[in-house]
């Protein structure tokens, strides 16, 4: 598929989810996803072999949930290849994004994108997320496909300032997994996210961190 016709399908996509970006913002996306295709033949970044699928499973997914963080400050727990912290980076160049996980080969892949693309809004960690410590606090902790929501908040809540959010990004309404939220937690709502072209459940929990 050529590269005019993945940013087709990237920009029909956002102008379907009600966030339309420039044209170059767009290009931004479709040349980091030619990056995971590039190393994913070494590296293994991603189940997902075709390029116009990662435009739908990989961008358009990540983007779903760009309305509702909240702060200027965020971390994404266990990003991968940079999912969904790169393409919220590109998107919002004016928030301030750290990208955490332990896997070195794809920290590896991380740096080498963020150095390419000049982002200069992303900062690669290589660490676990119980280990790592630092200040001040992020405004948002976010997470694609790292856990249950109780590890989730078990394992990152020391990096999530007071009143600050936690976002968890899930398939199918994760009713199980909210009966564990308990206190400092509180729920504030359970968001239904609408992908174009993918046929599959998605849903965005929100979380408020409130200690007393």
């Amino acid at each position: 598929m050529s590269r005019n016709e993945l940013l087709e399908i990237l920009h029909q996509g956002l102008i379907e989810m009600d966030q339309p970006l420039d044209r170059q913002t767009e290009a931004q996306l479709i040349q980091y996803i030619d990056l995971i295709a590039q190393w994913n033949r070494v590296y293994n970044l991603s189940s997902i072999r075709d390029v116009d699928t990662m435009v739908t499973r990989h961008l358009l997914d990540s983007l779903s949930i760009q309305k509702y963080i909240k702060g200027k400050t965020i971390l994404d727990v266990g990003t991968g290849a940079g999912l969904p912290g790169i393409p919220l980076a590109i998107a919002m160049p004016d928030r301030q994004f750290v990208l955490l996980d332990s896997n070195q080969k794809k920290m590896r892949f991380l740096q080498q994108t963020c150095y390419q693309m000049r982002l200069r809004n992303v900062r690669v960690v290589n660490q676990r997320v119980e280990e790592f410590r630092v200040e001040p606090l992020f405004d948002s902790v976010i997470s694609r496909a790292f856990s249950t929501l109780k590890d989730f908040i078990t394992q990152s809540q020391h990096l999530v300032k007071p009143n600050g959010q936690m976002l968890a990004m899930k398939g199918v309404y994760p009713l199980t997994e909210l009966q564990e939220v308990a206190a400092p937690f509180k729920l504030i709502e359970v968001y239904p996210l609408k992908v174009p072209q993918l046929n599959a459940e998605r849903h965005l929990v929100e979380l408020s961190y409130q200690p007393e």
